[in-house]
C-alpha cells in the first residue's frame, strides 16, 4: 500500500491566535509566497493561505509598509503582486558580478519596435513597417519573442490573414507594469530617448 504523502491541511483561520498575531502570521505567509514566486501572484492565490475573512489587499498594504526602508518592495504587476528591488538600487545590481538584465542587450531600435507593439497591439509586420518606414526583419521579432516579451496575437482580417504581435505578461513583469494602462505617454518615451519622435497613431 502506497504511503500517504499528503501534507496536513493548512490552518487558515488561526483561531487559536490573538487577532494581532493572526494578522501578522497572515502577512508572513503572503511574504513567503511572494518571496518564493518568480512571477506575479494573483489575489486569488494569496487568498488560499489566509483566513476567509482576511483582506488580501489590506494584508499586502501592511506588508508593503513593513518593508519600508528595505532594498525591495511589493509591487502590483500584471494583475498580481511581486517582490522587486527598489529602483534606487538598480545601478548596484547592474554593477554586481554575474547579474544581468534581459533587456540590456536589446538595441534602441529593438526597444522602439517593442514600444510600437505595446501601443498598437495587435499589430502586423506591415503595420510596424508603416510606423518605421522600413521592413522589420524576422530576427528582431525573434529576439523579442525569445525573451518572452511578445507573443502571437489574432490573425489580421487583412488579405492573407497575417499574424499579429502582442505583448505578454513577461513584458509587464520586465517593465514593472501592473497592466497596459500603465504604459507611459508616447511623449515620455521621446523624452527618455526610447524613440526619436512620437509613434504614429491609428496604424495596425
Amino acid at each position: 500500500m502506497a504511503k500517504d504523502r499528503s501534507e496536513p491541511e493548512l490552518d487558515r483561520a488561526l483561531t487559536d491566535l490573538p487577532p494581532e498575531l493572526r494578522w501578522r502570521e497572515w502577512m508572513r505567509r503572503i511574504e513567503a509566497v511572494l518571496f518564493a514566486s518568480a512571477s506575479p501572484v494573483p489575489r486569488e492565490d494569496l487568498a488560499r493561505v489566509v483566513g476567509q475573512d482576511a483582506s488580501v489587499d489590506l494584508l499586502v498594504e501592511d506588508l508593503a509598509a513593513d518593508l519600508e526602508g528595505r532594498a525591495f518592495e511589493v509591487a502590483p504587476v500584471a494583475g498580481g503582486w511581486i517582490f522587486r528591488t527598489r529602483a534606487i538600487y538598480a545601478p548596484a545590481i547592474r554593477a554586481a558580478a554575474d547579474v544581468s538584465d534581459q533587456l540590456l542587450d536589446l538595441s534602441e531600435f529593438d526597444t522602439a519596435v517593442l514600444a510600437a507593439i505595446a501601443y498598437h497591439q495587435p499589430i502586423t509586420r506591415d503595420g510596424l513597417k508603416d510606423i518605421f518606414g522600413k521592413e522589420i526583419n524576422r530576427d528582431l521579432i525573434g529576439r523579442l519573442h525569445a525573451r518572452g516579451l511578445i507573443g502571437t496575437g489574432p490573425r489580421s482580417p487583412r488579405r492573407g490573414a497575417p499574424y499579429t504581435f502582442v505583448t505578454t505578461e513577461q513584458f509587464l513583469v520586465a517593465f514593472g507594469l501592473e497592466s497596459l494602462r500603465n504604459l507611459p505617454d508616447r511623449e515620455q518615451l521621446v523624452d527618455a530617448g526610447v524613440v526619436e519622435e512620437p509613434l504614429q497613431i491609428g496604424v495596425g
